[in-house]
C-alpha cells in the first residue's frame, strides 16, 4: 500500500475542519511536530482529548496516527522502555486489525515496537527485532517514508549485535532503493550512517556523513529545524572529541541545560563529555556527576535498562577519575542491578565489574574524628559533597561493624545510642547521595535503616521525600501501607505529598482532611489542602483553609527555628489574598493587604486600580503557553490587553485572577529593568468583558493611519491588536510577482455594539486607505457584502 501519509493527513484535516471538528483537526496537524520537537507539555495536553475524539467519531486511522506519534515521543524523546511497552504492544495489535491494516501509518507501529525493545535491551532482542523488521520491509515500497525509518531501525539493530559493517552495507542498499524510487533519504539516515562509522572507529568519515546529510537537506530546500540542529551538533561533538579536536568539539557541544531539556541527546552529550574530560577540556566535577546520576535515575524509572546501563558506565568511569569512591560504588551497584534486567550481558557485565574494581581500589578516606562525632565535625567544616559522602560512608561502615571482643575507645556504651548514631549517619549519607542525584540508592539506605530503627522521627519523612523525588510510586505505597496501622498521620501525609506530586488534587484534599480531623492545629496539611483546593478551582475552600491557618499558627516570636513553619509566612498571606479575590471578598483582600503593607486608593468595595504592566501566562487549548500583556488592577488581578482568538478562554479587557508566585526573575541590582514585566500564572477569570473577536487582514496603511484607526476604535470602546510583524507581506495586485507590507490583526467588538455597527465603523474609518482590509467573518455576521471582502482576499492573496 503506497498511500502518502502526509497527503492523507491533509485530506483528513480538511474533512475534520469541514465537519466542525476543529480541535481534532488541530491535533492531527500539530501532534507530529510536537512529538519530534520534544514539545512534551503541548503533546500531553492535546493527546487525551484528541484520541478520545477519534474513538468517539469512529476514526480508527486517526487513532493509529495519534497513538503512533505519541509513542514516537515517549520512545525517542523521553527514552521510555518498559514504561511504554504496554502501549507499544497495544498499538501493534490495534494497527493490524481489519479496520486499520490499510492505514498508511499502521506499519509504523512495528517501528515503535522494535524501538521499545531496543530501549529495554537492544542487543538482547536482536533476533526478534530483525525478524519483524525483515517481514515488514518486504511489504513496504522504497518510495514510502516508512521504508527509510524501518531501514534505519534495521541498521541500528545490526549495530546492537556488533555488526556495524553490515549496518553500513544495509544502509547503502536501502539508500540505493530509495533513490531509485525517486525519493531522497532523510537527515536521520545520515545519523544512522555516522553511528555505524563511529562504532568502526571511522570518526572522520562519520563527520563527513553528517556534512553530506545536512548538505543534501539544504539543497532540497529542507531547512534543518531546532531538533536537527541539536542532533547534528551533539553528533559532531562526539566525533570531534574522539579525534582530539577539543576546541571544535566544545563549539559544537550543546549546553548542559539543553541536554537536560532533551533526553534524546543525553547519551551522545555524555559520550562527548567523557572524551573532553579525559583531554582536560571539560570539568569533571561533582556537578557533572550529579547531572549524569539524575539522567541515569530517569532511565532507570522509565525501564530503559540498556541506555541506563550505557550512561551509568560513563558516569561510573568519570566518578572513578575524580576519586568519588562512594558515588562510583553506588553506580556500580546500580549497574549490577540493571544487569539482572538484561537478556544479554556480554561486554557490559565486564565493564560494570571494572567500575566496581576501580572504585574499590580508591582509598577510603580516614575519619578526622571518631564516627560518632563526624556529623558535628561536618557541620563546622565546608566539605565538598562527594567527599562528605565518602566520609559518611566510612563512618557508617565503622558504626555498623561487628563489635570487637571489648569496648573500643569512643564507642557508645548504650546499644540504643549506637543505633541512633548509625541512623543519623544513614540519614546524612542518604541526603548526600540524594543531593548528588542518586535517589534510588538513598531510598535503599533509608529502607534498610527503617528495618533497624522504627521510631526515628526524621527517617520516615526523609524516606517519603526521597521516594517522591525519585517518582517511585510503588515505594510510596509500600511505605504508606506500612505506616497506616501504627502511624496513620504519617501515612496520610505521605500519600498526600505523592498525590500532589502527581497532580491528583482531590486525593490531596482527602488525605489532608483526615490529618486535620485528627489534629486541627496542623499547619502544613492546611497549606497543602488549600493549594489543592486552588488547583481544583474551589477558592471558597482555599480561603477558609488559609484563614484557619492564620488562626492556628504560632507566634513568630518565641517559636523555635525548627518549628518556624508553624508560623504565618508571607506566601500564606498572598495566597489568602488570591483566594479572597477569586471569591470577591474585598474586605478580606483589604484586611490581609494591610498586613502586607499594601495601600489602596479606596477603603471599601472592589479593588480596581491601575498599578503596572504585567505578563499573565495562560495555557492555550493546544497546550502551549501564551504570555499576555495586562494591566495589574490589584494585588492579584489584571486586565487583559490583547484581543484574543478561540485558542484561549479570555479576551480583551477581561479581568483575571493570577497566582501570587513570580514566574520570572527580576533584574539584578544594578541591571536595567527597562522592558521587564513581572509574570504571573493565570488562575481564573473574574470578570469577563464580553468582547467578540473578528480578524482583519490586508495591506499595511502606515504607522500614522494605523495609530489613527486604533485610537478611533479605542474611543468607541473597541479593541485592536496587530499580530503580524514587519515580515508579513501580501500580493501586490499591480504586480503579481511583487509584495506589499501587510497587517493581520484582531478586532475586539464590545458587547454594547453589534456586528452591523462594527462593520459600518470599520468601513468608514478605512475608506480612504489605498489598500483595503478584509474582515470576511465580520461581514458575514453583519449581513454585509461578503463578495467585496472575498474579492480582497483573492486580489491580495490573503
Amino acid at each position: 500500500m503506497s498511500t502518502d501519509i502526509w497527503a492523507w493527513v491533509h485530506d483528513v484535516h480538511g474533512d475534520l475542519v469541514d465537519s466542525g471538528q476543529h480541535r481534532l483537526a488541530t491535533a492531527l496537524a500539530e501532534i507530529a511536530g510536537h512529538a519530534v520537537e520534544g514539545r512534551n507539555d503541548r503533546l500531553d495536553a492535546m493527546y487525551p482529548e484528541a484520541v478520545a475524539s477519534a474513538r468517539a467519531l469512529g476514526l480508527p486511522w486517526v487513532e493509529v496516527f495519534l497513538r503512533h506519534w505519541r509513542l514516537q515521543n515517549l520512545l525517542n524523546k523521553r527514552h521510555q522502555g518498559e514504561a511504554a511497552m504496554a502501549e507499544a504492544v497495544s498499538l501493534l495489535e490495534f494497527a493490524h486489525r481489519e479496520e486499520t491494516a490499510s492505514c498508511p501509518q499502521s506499519v509504523c507501529a512495528v517501528q515503535d515496537f522494535t524501538i521499545c525493545h531496543a530501549n529495554i535491551d537492544g542487543p538482547g532482542y536482536v533476533t526478534e527485532r530483525l525478524a519483524v523488521l525483515e517481514e515488514t520491509l518486504e511489504r513496504v515500497e522504497p518510495a514510502r517514508a516508512c521504508f527509510d525509518c524501518l531501514s534505519r531501525e534495521y541498521a541500528d539493530t545490526l549495530e546492537d549485535d556488533g555488526r556495524a559493517e553490515e549496518a553500513l552495507v544495509h544502509l547503502d542498499r536501502a539508500q540505493s532503493r530509495i533513490k531509485a524510487a525517486g525519493q531522497q533519504v532523510s537527515l536521520s539516515f545520515g545519523h544512522s550512517r555516522a553511528s555505524a562509522l563511529y562504532r568502526l572507529g571511522r570518526y572522520q568519515d562519520a563527520l563527513a556523513a553528517y556534512d553530506a546529510a545536512e548538505l543534501a537537506q539544504v539543497s532540497a530546500r529542507h531547512k534543518p529545524d531546532d531538533d536537527d540542529r541539536r542532533k547534528l551538533a551533539v553528533g559532531r561533538a562526539v566525533m570531534l572529541a574522539a579525534l582530539g579536536r577539543t576546541e571544535l568539539a566544545l563549539e559544537q557541544l550543546p549546553s548542559a541545560e539543553e541536554a537536560e531539556r532533551y533526553p534524546d541527546i543525553r547519551h551522545r552529550w555524555a559520550t562527548a563529555v567523557e572524551s573532553l574530560t579525559a583531554a582536560g577540556a571539560y570539568s569533571n566535577d561533582a556537578g557533572l556527576g550529579a547531572r549524569l546520576a539524575h539522567w541515569v535515575g530517569y532511565l532507570d524509572t522509565a525501564g530503559s535498562h540498556r541506555p541506563c546501563l550505557d550512561l551509568l558506565l560513563i558516569a561510573g568511569r568519570l566518578a572513578v577519575r575524580r576519586g568519588a569512591r562512594t558515588v562510583a560504588l553506588t553506580l556500580a551497584a546500580t549497574g549490577e542491578r540493571k544487569l539482572t534486567r538484561l537478556r544479554r550481558t556480554d561486554g557490559v557485565a565486564e565493564q560494570v565489574a571494572a567500575v566496581r574494581a576501580e572504585a574499590e581500589a580508591l582509598p577510603v578516606p580516614p575519619l578526622p574524628v571518631p564516627a560518632g562525632e563526624l556529623l558535628d565535625w561536618l557541620a563546622g567544616h565546608e566539605v565538598p559533597t562527594e567527599h562528605a559522602a565518602d566520609l559518611l560512608a566510612a563512618a557508617h561502615a565503622e558504626a555498623t561493624a561487628e563489635p570487637a571482643a571489648g569496648p573500643t575507645a569512643g564507642a557508645p556504651s548504650d546499644g540504643r545510642e549506637a543505633a541512633a548514631s548509625a541512623t543519623d549517619l544513614v540519614l546524612n549519607l542518604a541526603g548526600a547521595l540524594g543531593g548528588l542525584g542518586h535517589t534510588a540508592a538513598a531510598a535503599e539506605l533509608l529502607w534498610a535503616a527503617l528495618e533497624q530503627d522504627h521510631e526515628h522521627e526524621h527517617l520516615v519523612h526523609m524516606l517519603a521525600g526521597v521516594l517522591i523525588e525519585a517518582g517511585d510510586g510503588e515505594g510510596v505505597k509500600r511505605l504508606a501501607d506500612r505506616l497506616m496501622p501504627g502511624s496513620p498521620a504519617d501515612a496520610h501525609w505521605t500519600r498526600a505529598r505523592w498525590a500532589a506530586a502527581e497532580g491528583r488534587w482531590a486525593e490531596v484534599g482527602e488525605h489532608c482532611a483526615a490529618l486535620l480531623a485528627e489534629d486541627p492545629s496542623r499547619i502544613n496539611p492546611r497549606r497543602l489542602a488549600a493549594a489543592a483546593a486552588t488547583r481544583l478551582g474551589d477558592h471558597a475552600t482555599a480561603q477558609r483553609l488559609y484563614q484557619e491557618l492564620l488562626e492556628h499558627a504560632l507566634l513568630a516570636e518565641g517559636t523555635p527555628p525548627d518549628e518556624q513553619y508553624r508560623t504565618v509566612q508571607q506566601p500564606d498571606l498572598w495566597h489568602l489574598i488570591t483566594a479572597a479575590t477569586a471569591n470577591r471578598d474585598w474586605a478580606a483582600v483589604r484586611s490581609v493587604g494591610a498586613r502586607l503593607g499594601i495601600e489602596f486608593e479606596s477603603g471599601s468595595g472592589p479593588v480596581d486600580e491601575e498599578w503596572q504592566l504585567v505578563t499573565v501566562r495562560a495555557t492555550r487549548t493546544n497546550g502551549s503557553t501564551a504570555e499576555l500583556p495586562a494591566v495589574r488592577t490589584g494585588p492579584a488581578t489584571a486586565r487583559i490587553l490583547p484581543v484574543l482568538g478561540e485558542e484561549l478562554p479570555l479576551n480583551h479587557r477581561d479581568t483575571v485572577v493570577f497566582a501570587p508566585a513570580l514566574l520570572n526573575e527580576p533584574p539584578a541590582e544594578g541591571e536595567s529593568g527597562e522592558g521587564w514585566r513581572p509574570a504571573f500564572e493565570l488562575l481564573t477569570l473574574l470578570d469577563p468583558a464580553g468582547y467578540t473577536t473578528y480578524w482583519l487582514d490586508g495591506g499595511w496603511p502606515g504607522s500614522a493611519a494605523w495609530d489613527a484607526l486604533r485610537d478611533a476604535l479605542g474611543e468607541a470602546g473597541y479593541g485592536l491588536w496587530a499580530y503580524s510583524n514587519g515580515e508579513y507581506t501580501i500580493t501586490d495586485p499591480a504586480d503579481q510577482d511583487g509584495a506589499l507590507p501587510g497587517v493581520y490583526a484582531a478586532l475586539g467588538v464590545p458587547p454594547t455594539a453589534s456586528a452591523i455597527e462594527a462593520d459600518a465603523l470599520l468601513t468608514r474609518l478605512t475608506a480612504a486607505w489605498e489598500h483595503p482590509l478584509s474582515w470576511l467573518d465580520l461581514a458575514a455576521t453583519a449581513g454585509a457584502d461578503v463578495a467585496r471582502h472575498q474579492g480582497i482576499v483573492d486580489r491580495y492573496g490573503l
